[in-house]
């Protein structure tokens, strides 16, 4: 049985899932073939969630303060990603959970408006303490970010001692960000970590003497974007993690490593697609049997449908619920290259005999590439990226090629 925590969660949510799908009862009404029961996977992720090492990371600090390049250091998500996935939680504060709100390893609560004069520091503080009074078996943190030449921090120091005189025992994390901006012109990259300056270095000792009293610990980042032209992009990303470890129990901080480990990802995509798999092979064997009516054009519609369907029940094992339209939108966007592919195998079932039983093949391997394709697709969406049609259409091509020998061999 695999050691990694992360990857044994994700296995027996899968399995679990998977157990409670009506892939066996291929005799019942085709009107529930594929339905999944939305309250019994509500109670099964209900029942995960309990024991996933969720962490907690509420986000005070200006805006620009190098809040939301945190979450990417931490998630490896791109930044529109991240941008379109904050969400408003309250009137002071926006929440994004990381890879799922169903299955979240990492939860962040955004402050916004601080630095606003319009904005009422009380307000702030109250919806945070609010937050953070709720009881939960998630381990939290707060983490302050201050620019490392911005000294006008009194109002974050208010509402970290606010918050932290009513709940000393969350540990609280001071991050100082945008280091380069700091730099002296002649630097034109990150220097060694940490990096060595006396313009620098007298900015970091007033902060951190500032917030002495405040925070548990502190560490020096410059999260970047990769057309700012500094390497590494995520400058100081290890001492960050290493300065969460510190402040979080072990299996929180051993999640987090995880996370940043692109094995126990991979790990965790195979996971999804080999339980994806076992649609795939439903309903490429009905659209094998579908497409073996000898009348060209007939079936097409059916197998679209079908196809559709298949697209839409995978969206949900991925966590993306979609309407039949938005199901066919997304086979479109990244399945154009097959129509013409499509038309030929209906064409050829006007060769006598032998035609149904090619068709027959190239629907079944067409409908497993469409599916294979969809994993992709939904597998980049729960983890924060954006699908590439080219790559995906790319592996439909090599899954259709050696799924049509392999379905022509078995029909």
């Amino acid at each position: 049985m695999t050691k990694n925590p992360l990857v044994r969660f994700w296995q027996s949510t899968t399995e679990k899932i998977a157990n409670r799908l009506p892939l066996k009862n291929f005799t019942q009404n085709t009107s529930k073939w594929f339905t999944v029961d939305d309250e019994e996977i509500g109670e099964i992720l209900a029942q995960i969630r309990e024991q996933l090492p969720t962490t907690e990371a509420l986000l005070i600090g200006k805006p620009q303060s190098g809040k939301s390049s945190i979450v990417r250091g931490l998630t490896g998500v791109d930044a529109d990603i991240i941008g379109q996935g904050f969400r408003p939680h309250t009137k002071n504060t926006k929440r994004y959970a990381y890879p799922s709100e169903d299955l979240p390893l990492l939860i962040f609560t955004d402050t916004v408006g601080l630095g606003d004069i319009n904005q009422e520091t009380d307000g702030i503080i109250a919806e945070l303490e609010s937050e953070l009074a709720q009881e939960t078996n998630r381990a939290r943190i707060l983490i302050l970010t201050v620019k490392i030449n911005d000294f006008a921090t009194d109002t974050l120091k208010n509402i970290a001692t606010e918050l932290r005189n009513k709940y000393p025992q969350i540990p609280c994390l001071l991050a100082i960000t945008c280091l380069h901006e700091v730099y002296p012109p002649e630097v034109v990259n990150h220097p060694a970590y940490p990096p060595e300056s006396e313009d620098l270095n007298r900015a970091l000792s007033t902060i951190k003497q500032d917030f002495a009293e405040l925070c548990d610990f502190s560490v020096i980042i410059d999260f970047t974007l990769e057309e700012d032209g500094y390497q590494p992009v995520f400058y100081g990303l290890e001492a960050l993690v290493d300065a969460i470890a510190e402040l979080l129990p072990e299996a929180e901080t051993n999640t987090i490593y995880q996370l940043l480990d692109k094995t126990a990802t991979q790990q965790i995509g195979d996971l999804y697609r080999d339980t994806a798999r076992r649609y795939i092979i439903a309903f490429s064997s009905i659209a094998a049997t579908l497409a073996a009516v000898p009348l060209p054009f007939a079936t097409m519609p059916v197998l679209t449908t079908l196809q559709v369907s298949m697209v839409g029940l995978l969206g949900k094992l991925y966590r993306q619920n979609l309407t039949p339209s938005q199901a066919g939108g997304v086979l479109s966007a990244f399945a154009g290259g097959f129509v013409a592919q499509t038309l030929g195998r209906e064409l050829i079932k006007f060769i006598p005999g032998f035609g149904s039983v090619i068709a027959a093949s190239w629907a079944a391997a067409y409908t497993w590439a469409l599916g294979e394709g969809a994993c992709v697709y939904f597998g980049d969406l729960m983890g924060g990226k954006k699908p590439d049609p080219q790559k995906i259409q790319s592996l439909m091509k090599e899954s259709f090629q050696s799924a049509k020998t392999r379905f022509k061999s078995s029909i």
